[in-house]
């Protein structure tokens, strides 16, 4: 230890300078990794500073720690120049892991794309780059090797220099900070604050919200520490002038205690932190670090050239064809050199780096162009002559390119098709390239549309989709005569553009449109229209006004033999018809529908496999929950391999949807979260808002009694889905409706749900009335408007009947029975809500069906019916407890009934809800209206309406009544 304890000594290699000054910095990540695995340690430390300010040599020192405390540590650094080679930062940490355990089968093939490196992916459809389609598959493999390499012995990721990471980084570290590896493992990044992109920024700030993440800010070095522990040989005059220099910037500050040493005069330079060189770095210090290389020989320049340009390619063999015509022994003399100037270091994988990021990009700007791309260029020469992929190959080849050149044009293309799916913003990337320098003649004009249209693709893909949009925008409106079948196929994807932004009426405009034209779409296009037009429509709840479109889609692929599109167009029917609660008509395509799907191959289904999207929840709203979950399944693994990963939200849902219905809540929830993840990723409010809204439903009955999680997460879901008036958005504002319900706030709930559907809920998809009439005949008892409560129980009812679905025909007896409940009639009400629990039995909605029988059960006790109370209780419990419904088992525990021996004759408390008699309780304690508002974390009008409710059904007519009542009962309890 050096000076006031605040230096450090460096710990082997990995340091070359002392740690000044971040003594507690140090202290606190020690005392973090020292916690690994125990709740309440962040999972991912982020260490933000400007350039210079220690960040890398903080993460050495804790690395350092790590290992002697037996941990197993990677370490990977963004760099600046390679900033669209997919995962770079990640394969750099996992290349420190035993070659032995990536290569066991402890590792999932599929992470390949990350452990080892663009170069494990030798073709976009090769055999394992097939696992590598869905991304976000990729994520929790990756999740899974790190959880496993904790599970040995601890784990320490530290990842350098986030700025400059390449968006499939970037994108692999919000999925890991949203879903935090389990045990010992801990993710530490570092960053510079200012040149940080918004995407990085905004996943690190939800992070420290939900406490995943420990920010830590590395402030400038105190002058006492600074100058005791580098500086205590100087003269104090100067050693303070130096200091005041340096502004507190370690790196500045040794650049400047170097130059002094060595005969320059540079006090006076201040950091000027704002003046910056093209890689922001700092002008001051960027003159002192190039007047290191003055001394150098032309020889040792154009090597540290080369090791610059070369980044992580800079190994021996490749510097030896890149520097020139030098012998192997100049070369060797040469690095050796160098190396005792300390400007070049070698890494524990035998490549060379610069001394400092810093530094290279200093000597990367200052190279001349010429001659950057002439070693870029022997680079990309070199790596094909090894048989290295294109993906590998494309940075070089792209930072090689002074002009268009057809053949390196194909390599990028090539890279760009190999990492559409894994890294979709570097395809996108690439592809850009390429039209950039395209000619804009008549002979390229067929190759410029078709790589147009990819990279919409691959900017859909990676989630901008509005940049996409405008882009097929312009080739649809640059398309001529001969274009027909281009511009089709751009119109199709466009409209699924459209729809993801919340415009779905652009998107059926774009459609009619084109279904109109003059000669018409051939065949096959005509049906992929034609299903656009049909999910637009769904989209804005007009589904009727297509139905004849449908139709004409379902002929046309019926007469040309496209089973694909026979079977799409009865699926979306199917859906539609579910959707407008036309039950039959519904069930006789989705019929037709399975039975196709059955009956096709996985490779006949990869062409349409939205289609099993639409299938699914058709099967899913007519309750056939077994049938929609295999469907689901399918789909899912066909749009995984495939990469078709805009359908991976929809499929997740319906299998949420379906496990939330049969009562299986952690699978639900882990299904939702999946989907609410991806939907983040495409960058679509509608697509979030849409998932959101079933993950709410899924946190309501997963969360304890009080929790306010799922409320929070609907109010998500609104916000997301704006001012649309889209199906999606009147789907967030019923969640909101209904998690404000249980929450105890029915006038909220009440506003909720009108705002969505309309008075009579005409706005809403028939097929979701039932469930929602039956919230709101709760919100109009609680409220006092017993009236409006029976109008919305007979609209239910008659609703219900219509459809003749089992749990359509449950919501409305529930409906009925809490009017019975509001009349007093205790046993017509635990007759029909036990109605409703059998409603829900045939088809396994066992949720629902645990949810009507514990309502029951305080209906059947009240009445003096205990053993019938007793027995449905039980079965409750036991569904509730199964199937992971906390709320429910809480519930349960709450309303459990007495022994046959203790039962007592009802009495006017027996009429309150929980809800009520919660605060009937309170108010014989003595809490005011606010206290109690407070307490249960309610409005306090919605505490004054409950005291009203009370008050009506108690025949009392103040506090100190109902306080006197309440202790009675009590009393009487205890007798």
């Amino acid at each position: 230890m050096v000076g006031n304890g605040d230096a450090v000594e460096p710990a082997g290699d990995e340091t070359a300078t002392m740690l000044v000054g971040r003594a507690d910095e140090l202290k606190r990540l020690i005392s973090v990794i020292g916690s690994l695995g125990q709740d309440g340690v962040p999972a991912v430390v982020d260490i933000a500073g400007d350039a210079g300010m220690g960040k890398s040599r903080l993460l050495s020192e804790l690395c350092a720690r790590a290992r002697q405390d037996g941990l197993t540590v990677l370490r990977g650094r963004a760099t600046e120049y390679e900033q669209h080679t997919p995962f770079q930062t990640f394969t750099d940490a996992f290349a420190d892991v035993d070659r032995a355990f990536l290569d066991s089968d402890a590792v999932p093939e599929v992470a390949a794309t990350v452990l080892r490196g663009a170069d494990s992916v030798q073709g976009s459809d090769s055999g394992s780059g097939s696992g590598n389609r869905d991304r976000f598959g990729l994520y929790r493999a990756v999740a899974e090797v790190l959880t496993r390499l904790g599970e040995r012995s601890g784990l320490v990721m530290a990842l350098d220099d986030l700025h400059w990471a390449d968006p499939a980084s970037l994108e692999l570290l919000d999925h890991v900070i949203r879903h935090p590896v389990g045990g010992r493992v801990l993710l530490v990044v570092a960053r510079r604050e200012r040149q940080t992109p918004h995407s990085l920024a905004a996943a690190l700030r939800r992070g420290v919200d939900s406490g995943a993440v420990l920010r830590m800010a590395l402030r400038p070095l105190p002058e006492q520490a600074s100058v005791e522990a580098l500086a205590s040989d100087l003269p104090p005059g100067d050693a303070k002038q130096i200091y005041e220099s340096s502004e507190g910037n370690p790196l500045y500050l040794h650049c400047l205690l170097h130059a002094y040493r060595h005969g320059a005069s540079s006090r006076g330079t201040t950091v000027r932190a704002h003046d910056d060189t093209a890689s922001a770095v700092p002008s001051g210090l960027g003159s002192l670090l190039l007047d290191e290389l003055t001394a150098l020989t032309a020889t040792q320049r154009r090597t540290a050239e080369a090791v610059a340009v070369l980044g992580d390619h800079a190994t021996p063999t490749m510097l030896s064809l890149t520097t020139g015509h030098t012998t192997p022994e100049e070369l060797d003399d040469c690095i050796g050199a160098l190396e005792r100037r300390d400007l070049l270091r070698m890494g524990s994988d035998g490549r060379w780096t610069l001394r400092h990021p810093l530094l290279r990009a200093l000597v990367y700007e200052n190279t001349a162009a010429p001659r950057r791309a002439e070693i870029h260029r022997g680079a990309a020469d070199e790596l094909a002559r090894a048989g290295a992929s294109a993906a590998e190959r494309a940075h070089h080849v792209e930072r090689s390119l002074v002009g268009w050149d057809p053949v390196s044009a194909a390599v990028l293309s090539e890279a760009a098709a190999q990492c559409a799916h894994t890294a979709p913003a570097t395809a996108a990337h690439l592809l850009d390239v390429v039209l950039r320098l395209m000619p804009d003649t008549p002979a390229c004009a067929q190759q410029r549309g078709e790589l147009t249209l990819a990279r919409a693709r691959a900017l859909a893909v990676g989630g901008s989709l509005r940049e996409s949009r405008d882009l097929l925008h312009t080739l649809i409106s640059r398309s001529g005569p001969d274009d027909a079948s281009l511009r089709r196929d751009a119109i199709a994807l466009c409209a699924m553009m459209e729809r993801h932004l919340g415009h779905s009426p652009e998107a059926t405009a774009l459609l009619q449109r084109e279904l109109a034209r003059s000669p018409g779409p051939e065949p096959r296009q005509a049906v992929s229209l034609g299903l656009a037009l049909g999910m637009a429509a769904l989209n804005t709840v007009s589904y009727p006004d297509v139905r004849d479109e449908i139709e004409r889609t379902l002929s046309v692929a019926r007469s040309h033999g496209d089973l694909m599109g026979e079977m799409g167009a009865l699926a979306l029917g199917s859906l539609g018809e579910a959707y407008e609660g036309e039950t039959a008509a519904a069930r006789r395509l989705a019929d037709v529908a399975a039975g196709l799907a059955d009956g096709l191959t996985d490779p006949n289904l990869t062409e349409l496999c939205e289609s099993l999207v639409w299938l699914a929840w058709a099967e899913a709203l007519l309750e056939r929950y077994a049938d929609a979950e295999r469907h689901a399944d399918r789909g899912l693994d066909i749009a995984r391999r495939s990469g078709q990963v805009h359908v991976l939200p929809h499929l997740l849902s319906s299998k949420a949807f379906v496990h939330l219905n049969t009562c299986r809540l952690p699978s639900a929830l882990e299904s939702a979260e999946e989907a609410e993840s991806i939907a983040r990723a495409i960058g679509s409010s509608d697509l979030l808002a849409f998932t959101l809204c079933f993950k709410a439903l899924i946190l309501l009955l997963r969360c304890p009694l009080g929790d306010t999680t799922a409320l929070t997460t609907a109010e998500e879901a609104v916000a997301a889905a704006g001012g649309s008036r889209h199906w999606w958005a009147s789907l967030a504002r019923c969640v909101l409706g209904h998690t404000a319900h249980v929450s105890g706030d029915p006038h909220r709930a009440q506003d909720a749900i009108l705002k969505a559907g309309g008075p009579e809920l005409l706005g809403l998809q028939p097929s979701i009335r039932p469930g929602q009439l039956e919230t709101l005949v709760g919100t109009a008892i609680a409220v006092g408007d017993a009236d409006q409560a029976a109008r919305w129980a007979a609209q239910a009812v008659e609703e219900a009947d219509r459809m003749g679905l089992h749990g359509q025909r449950g919501a409305a007896l529930r409906a009925e029975a809490a009017l019975a409940q509001h009349h007093g009639d205790t046993r017509a009400a635990a007759d029909l809500f036990e109605r409703a629990a059998q409603a829900y039995a045939p088809s396994g909605a066992a949720v629902w069906e645990a949810y009507s029988l514990l309502l029951a059960t305080v209906q059947a006790q009240a009445a003096g019916d205990g053993p019938r109370a007793v027995a449905m209780w039980e079965r409750a419990r036991r569904l509730a407890d199964d199937g992971g419904a906390r709320l429910l088992s809480d519930l349960a525990s709450i309303v459990r009934p007495q022994a046959e021996e203790t039962l007592r004759a009802p009495t006017e408390l027996d009429q309150l809800t929980t809800r009520e008699r919660e605060i009937a309780e309170l108010v014989a304690e003595g809490l005011s209206n606010q206290a109690i508002a407070t307490k249960l974390y309610l409005s306090r009008r919605t505490v004054e309406t409950h005291l009203s409710a009370i008050y009506r059904k108690t025949s009392v007519s103040s506090r100190s009544a109902l306080a006197g009542l309440m202790t009675r009962a009590a009393l009487d309890r205890r007798g």
